[in-house]
């Protein structure tokens, strides 16, 4: 009797911009074709790939070292910051560790999230912050908000008037965002500057060492969940809030030369947090011509213990007991480790055309 044999479904979802696609069909995908590394905002879905940041950061790039610029908003740059200041496999293990042993309910202060938060941003650079202004190989690029009028305060009417407006304007055009918050780009000042020009004003802050962790925590902190961060060092007064609020999957025009490498936790890009709700809010394809796009497959997702990603809800989620969500997010971050072995077996046979899917 002949035994079937079935292939086990792939767990990376790939996409490409048409000029990622043309390049990769043409030469293949190497280390040295990679200048830019995007990381979105999403919570502890951030730490659902883990295994595939360790594959690109720990195996991939050591191929071909050069400086790359990294570029993140709320937990993309955690991810990042983690990265730069412990290495590829014990800086994502941190973050993991330290997201996953975290503890919420539904009645805690804004206060008390903002302390829970602090410390954890604590325990994941403590002693590090000159290796990440620092760092030969890796750029560090922040994105976080400036609200704009009643968006600084954190008081709850103005604060749901805001959001209100905010909601109301962006089903017009993204672009009306911009009546209520401003980019800000935090960098250090030497290397070459990631720079951007849209609909949005942009500000550029100079990364140092006594800013970049007011800077990691405002581009983290979610309105209504914590206060706006105020008083960075070297840093005009205002309110700063979580970058995701414009800039949620990045979907911004990179001066790449060559691919914009991009590990996700989805297979699309969603533009700003509020883009969520308008379904037909996609991201510029010019914006990401070269961009590959790394995710996890629909197969892989519902092999996991939650059927997707660990997910900020979990902490509250009903039946859903502290031991038993850091049980399953541990079982989720250890089957990342698929996702990286395919990208490093993808990498050495050079098959990507063979899955590539447009972006």
């Amino acid at each position: 009797m002949t035994q079937l044999l079935h292939k086990r479904a792939p767990a990376l979802s790939i996409r490409a911009g048409h000029l990622a696609r043309q390049l990769i069909e043409q030469e293949g995908l190497h280390a040295q074709h990679v200048d830019i590394i995007p990381g979105a905002a999403g919570g502890p879905k951030g730490i659902g790939i883990q295994g595939l940041d360790q594959a690109i950061f720990g195996e991939f790039f050591a191929q071909a070292p050069k400086r790359r610029t990294v570029v993140g908003s709320s937990i993309g740059s955690w991810r990042f910051a983690s990265i730069l200041a412990w290495g590829a496999k014990q800086g994502t293990e941190r973050l993991s560790d330290l997201y996953t042993n975290l503890y919420f309910h539904k009645k805690m202060s804004r206060q008390e999230v903002a302390e829970i938060c602090q410390n954890m941003l604590f325990e994941l650079i403590q002693g590090q912050q000159q290796q990440l202004i620092q760092h030969p190989d890796y750029h560090l690029t922040v994105i976080s908000v400036k609200a704009q009028h009643i968006f600084q305060s954190d008081q709850a009417l103005p604060l749901l008037a805001s959001v209100a407006g905010i909601i109301g304007s962006n089903a017009i055009a993204r672009k009306h965002n911009r009546l209520f918050m401003q980019r800000v780009i935090s960098q250090p000042a030497q290397g070459q500057q990631f720079m951007v020009e849209d609909d949005f004003v942009t500000h550029y802050q100079a990364l140092n060492e006594q800013n970049v962790a007011p800077w990691l925590l405002a581009s983290a902190s979610i309105p209504g969940v914590m206060s706006a961060i105020r008083d960075i060092p070297d840093a005009p007064v205002g309110s700063y809030r979580d970058g995701g609020l414009i800039d949620y999957h990045l979907d911004l025009p990179y001066q790449s030369q060559g691919i914009v490498l991009y590990p996700h936790f989805t297979d699309s890009i969603t533009p700003g947090w509020f883009d969520k709700m308008l379904k037909h809010r996609k991201a510029n394809p010019e914006n990401q011509a070269r961009t590959l796009l790394l995710s996890p497959s629909a197969e892989y997702l519902s092999s996991l213990p939650l059927g997707r990603l660990p997910d900020r809800k979990d902490f509250t989620l009903k039946g859903l007991d502290q031991a038993q969500r850091i049980r399953l997010w541990k079982q989720s971050v250890a089957e990342s480790q698929r996702l990286g072995d395919e990208f490093l077996e993808m990498v050495e046979k050079q098959n990507f055309p063979q899955f590539m899917q447009t972006l």
